[in-house]
């Protein structure tokens, strides 16, 4: 006895290793489509990305070919500002509670987060550099900077405080004003920012000179010039104080108009070129504000969003449309204006020539424009894409918004063109889908691709009407797309219009590989076009079945066919043979149709000779593949009309035994030396036992349940562990870890008493029917309430004595089990409140427990089992409008992560759009040096002011030592002045000698071994030397000379001789300038064009 209890207690703990928690690991593969909770869009001109952020902590980035990533975030908060660093590989997102995290493109994770101690209000980054403003509910801009190398969050000590501002423009807060707006200058190199706060003040700062620029919207601006394009009248009397901004954008190229949008519908047109002087008052010719309505209602609606875009070949800086959410009249339709905006000359001549209402499909939630890739000079077209909810994004092409703008006689329809979704799961409804692992080294997998050798899908479906989809970022990896790979893994789904899509899913980029219509070309039967109810695939023979609502079943042969294909129409009294027409795809053997009642589920048995097919009537039909002949067709499993739910089969040899029921009476089973037994489940929880190849019963009466339950699912499994181990043991029930139900009690000795002792010990004889390859053979049910383990002799006997046991706390609504080495070791359980389990079999032991919102973020919704799927430890689901692949095992990789994972970053792209920018500045500072010397000179000499020279939009290495400073370290000028004048001497230039590199430190603090800083070296004072003014007896003293006149004029002499030979070298350099820039504008044509359709796995 102690020996047997040790034995037992050795094969207890054999199951344990079978399967642990730490085996566990359940993470997402891959993830298709847009979530149903999407609220903000982001966008990398360079790589062409989109980025969307949703209101649970996620963001989806897609690219081009199918290429899809996403990201999760520890927190499940709603995201309220989500930007590119642009082609740098990173994004950048807040969360609502403050939370400001930086992704890595290339390694899918969080590099790093900053958890900020105030509210932030604004945010934006600096276009094509790593810095990017921060403005909280205080006022105070902050300066932040991610670097790439190290993947950190640097913070600056340079801030800008709304009492310091406004104290140097002149006005004072009574209270904190947040900041509601930032806004960098388009072609100023990161150098100028406009900063709005929520009483409708708005500043332009200049952080290189340390001055304000413009002020706008104050109470004490004088706004008499404005004007109305709705009205006659141009004078505009209006108290900007109760004016509070809700929305701006700049509406010119050169960031000389701004447009801000105001929470009582208005929207101003703000001049930002006529420089600000200290009482506030602006300066310049012309009018500095424009007004802007879209209805004359009284009561309209807030503009929520601007975006404006240039026109596509504008004579000037600020023509272009307006797109515009909001401003309409409360209680009108929602939707986005477009406005097409013309003043040639001048704001006081702004008319509109064209509006255009874009219908939603759905609530709004963001738009964003896409300029066109390698926009150069006055191609400044831009597609729009606009995202509604649930869940929703639509392309409007530029072009055709432009064609409908000019269309003024009658209202254009505009129709937008949907995301193309990879696998589609709404536009047709997805109504089931089947996930399905090929054997490895057989014929399946050359089959299959053959088959995606002939039809030559592309990733994604083709846009209506000719469009081309504007995203195309992303690089596909070498074994993707390998021409000789074959396939390994399909995804099947089935559609509300009776077609069915096939994927190869081999690795994380899904390929199509066939598409079927409903209707089978040649042959007209009724319901052909009904909704999938359910599909099969035999991977031994090719093999597709698919059921629909109306009883129909289609067989498809995945083997390539270069001869004509004849097709079976097979009813219950008769059979056609039709013949088809040779064409491309799988080719449709047969169709069946026996009954008008939706089919449940179909089964391949006998390594698919035979098919079952399951009725929602209750009634189950053998189908013969070889014959395409109806074997047998039940009227009634089980004597009633109860749905087939699911079926599995198991094959026994030595079936001509018999098998021993509790009442020592003998069903006779089939002589033959091997046979196939079919277990049949019916939704009330009975399972039917039949012989798979005549149909007749193995047991006369059903099996079933004591108590009632919804079954779920039924599965044969063998394991290695003998029965008599198990049936041995006492196993009380296990609830589910949080039940809170009594348990219920084990079945009493007189229920079986029947059964002798032996029964518990039955020997090889006795279970003969499951033959020699089946003794350890179990049944496993799920149903709603339970899940339990039985053998297979107890269930053809009638006996529903459990082996194992685990009542659900909550209701069921899926299962599936899962494999490890080659063996069943796991069941997989999905509860309707969204909980998993996994359990340990054949013990069902609790290994792990988590849900489907802690991995998707997710809802558990009905009728979602019907699209979930399983084979080899990976599970499906489909939910909205997204489709996931869950791997459930650690170090299990089927998609061969991280090497076939396609890079969300395109490096080569970003090195070569990185060198042209470079060369570009470089021949700009050049040439712009050259005509600034030139041009300054001339002013100079006319007492005029000069114009410092543009920077490149690439340049920013000088913005970090004018951040690592505080900003009001020293003392700055209020306002610039319009009368000052700035004198260029020409002994002043400097021609082609080395600039000063700005220091590229990221420490803000001495450290101890620093002795003195950089300027204390250069100038020999400390740095908190502050500057005083110089008396006029100082300045001569220092700076004159103690000369006579014959002096003086030898060196006035001298200095004309030097500036002579100066001049020369000048133009020596210039024409040098000019000829480097012809040769690089041609090589920098090409390159857009090499960009444009590169193929990064070619390089």
């Amino acid at each position: 006895m102690f020996a047997k209890r040790l034995l037992h207690k050795a094969i207890h703990h054999s199951q344990h290793r079978g399967l642990k928690s730490e085996d566990l690991d359940l993470r997402i593969s891959i993830h298709y489509g847009i979530p149903t909770t999407s609220s903000t869009l982001a966008f990398d001109s360079v790589q062409r990305l989109l980025a969307i952020g949703t209101l649970d902590g996620r963001i989806k980035v897609i690219g081009g070919d199918g290429i899809e990533g996403l990201f999760i975030s520890p927190k499940q908060l709603p995201y309220k500002y989500l930007e590119f660093i642009q082609n740098h590989g990173f994004i950048v997102s807040i969360s609502n509670d403050n939370d400001i995290q930086v992704w890595n493109l290339e390694t899918r994770c969080l590099a790093c987060s900053l958890q900020w101690e105030s509210n932030i209000t604004a945010f934006s980054v600096i276009s094509g550099s790593k810095f990017m403003y921060v403005g909280d509910e205080f006022g105070l801009t902050s300066v932040l900077k991610v670097d790439t190398e190290d993947g950190k969050l640097l913070q600056f000590p340079y801030n800008l405080s709304a009492d310091s501002l406004s104290e140097l423009a002149g006005f004072s807060f009574h209270n904190h004003q947040p900041v509601v707006g930032i806004l960098p200058q388009p072609r100023s190199s990161g150098n100028r920012v406009i900063i709005a706060y929520a009483n409708g003040l708005i500043l332009l700062w200049d952080t290189s000179e340390a001055q304000i620029l413009f002020v706008g919207g104050s109470k004490d601006l004088q706004l008499k010039d404005a004007v109305d394009i709705d009205s006659p009248d141009d004078t505009y009397e209006h108290n900007l104080q109760d004016k509070e901004i809700s929305a701006l954008c700049w509406a010119s190229l050169d960031g000389s108009i701004l447009a801000v949008g105001y929470l009582d519908g208005d929207i101003l047109f703000w001049n930002t070129s006529s420089v600000a002087t200290s009482s506030g008052k602006q300066t310049g010719q012309g009018k500095n504000v424009v007004k802007l309505q879209l209805s004359s209602a009284d009561r309209r609606l807030p503009v929520i969003v601007l975006h404006w875009s240039a026109n596509d070949r504008s004579p000037n800086n600020s023509d272009g449309r307006l797109f515009i959410y909001g401003g309409d009249e409360i209680g009108s339709e929602e939707v986005l204006t477009v406005l097409s905006l013309e003043w040639s000359n001048g704001m006081e001549t702004l008319r509109c020539v064209g509006r255009v209402d874009l219908t939603l499909v759905g609530s709004f939630a963001d738009m964003i424009l896409l300029p066109s890739a390698g926009a150069t000079g006055s191609n400044h077209r831009a597609d729009l894409f606009v995202l509604t909810s649930p869940g929703q994004l639509h392309l409007y092409d530029g072009a055709n918004l432009s064609n409908w703008l000019t269309q003024q006689e009658r209202k254009p329809s505009v129709c937008p063109a949907d995301f193309p979704m990879v696998i589609p799961t709404s536009e047709p409804l997805m109504t089931v889908a089947k996930f399905c692992m090929l054997p490895s080294g057989g014929n399946s997998s050359k089959g299959v691709s053959e088959q995606a050798s002939v039809m030559k899908l592309g990733p994604t479906p083709a846009l209506s009407g000719g469009l081309q989809w504007p995203l195309t970022g992303g690089v596909l990896s070498q074994l993707s797309v390998t021409k000789d790979k074959s396939v390994e893994i399909v995804y099947m789904a089935g559609y509300r219009d009776g077609s069915v899509r096939i994927w190869d899913a081999s690795y994380p980029v899904l390929r199509p590989l066939c598409f079927l219509e409903g209707q089978v070309q040649g042959i007209n039967v009724a319901g052909s076009s009904a909704p999938v109810s359910t599909l099969n695939f035999c991977c031994l023979t090719l093999c597709l079945v698919i059921g629909n609502e109306c009883g129909l079943v289609r067989v498809y042969d995945l083997n390539r066919s270069s001869h004509k294909i004849n097709c079976h129409f097979v009813t219950e009294t008769s059979s056609e043979v039709h013949s088809l027409p040779q064409g491309e795809g799988p080719q449709c053997r047969a169709i069946i149709s026996l009954v008008n009642s939706p089919v449940q589920t179909l089964h391949f048995g006998n390594s698919g000779a035979r098919l079952a097919i399951g009725f929602e009537c209750g009634r189950v039909a053998l189908l013969d593949m070889s014959s395409l002949s109806i074997l047998f067709f039940m009227d009634s499993v089980l004597g009633t009309s109860s749905p087939v739910v699911s079926m599995s089969s198991i094959e026994c040899t030595n079936a001509h035994d018999s098998v021993k029921s509790t009442k020592h009476t003998e069903t006779k089973l089939p002589e033959n030396t091997k046979e196939e037994i079919m277990f049949i489940l019916t939704k009330d929880a009975k399972i039917r036992c039949i012989d798979a190849c005549s149909g007749s019963m193995i047991s006369s009466h059903p099996w079933h349940l004591k108590k009632q339950d919804t079954a779920i699912s039924i599965y044969v499994l063998e394991n290695n562990v003998p029965l008599s181990a198990l049936t041995s043991e006492k196993h009380p029930e296990e609830p589910s870890k949080d039940t809170t139900a009594q348990k219920e009690p084990r079945p009493e000795a007189s229920s079986v008493a029947t059964d002798p002792p032996e029964a518990h010990h039955p020997s090889s004889s006795e279970i003969a029917c499951a033959g020699e390859q089946s003794l350890d053979a179990l049944i496993l049910l799920c149903c709603e309430n339970s899940s339990r383990l039985y053998s297979i002799k107890s269930v053809i006997q009638g006996n529903d004595k459990a082996i194992h046991k685990v009542k659900h706390a909550k209701p069921c609504c899926w299962a599936t089990t899962f494999m490890k080495d080659g063996k069943v070791c796991g069941l997989v359980l999905f509860f309707q409140t969204g909980v998993i389990e996994i359990r340990s079999l054949p013990d069902l032991e609790l290994l792990k427990e988590s849900s489907i919102m802690s991995i998707l973020r997710w809802n558990l919704k009905p009728n979602m089992d019907k699209t979930m799927s399983s084979d080899d430890a990976q599970i499906t689901l489909a939910n909205g409008s997204e489709v996931a692949f869950i791997s459930l095992l650690a170090g299990k990789d089927d998609f061969r992560i991280p090497e076939s994972l396609p890079c969300l970053h395109d490096s080569v792209l970003a090195a070569a759009a990185e060198a042209a920018i470079t060369v570009s500045s470089n021949q700009n500072k050049k040439q712009g040096s050259a005509s600034g010397i030139l041009g300054g000179m001339v002013k100079g000499l006319k007492g005029g002011k000069v114009n410092s020279t543009t920077k490149a939009e690439s340049d920013f290495s000088h913005l970090e030592g004018i951040f690592l400073k505080p900003s009001f370290s020293q003392t700055f000028p209020t306002v610039a002045n319009s009368q000052e004048v700035e004198e260029l001497s020409i002994d002043d230039i400097e021609i082609d000698e080395t600039p000063l590199v700005a220091s590229s430190s990221h420490e803000f603090v001495k450290t101890k071994g620093e002795k003195e800083t950089d300027r204390e070296k250069l100038l020999g004072v400390p740095d908190d030397t502050k500057p005083r003014i110089r008396t006029p007896q100082e300045i001569i003293a220092k700076y004159r000379k103690a000369t006579d006149a014959s002096s003086a004029a030898a060196d006035a002499r001298n200095k004309l001789v030097e500036r002579q030979e100066k001049l020369e070298r000048i133009s020596r350099r210039t024409e040098e300038l000019q000829s480097g820039a012809e040769d690089f504008a041609s090589l920098a044509n090409e390159l857009v064009k090499t960009m444009e359709n590169r193929k990064w796995w070619h390089i």
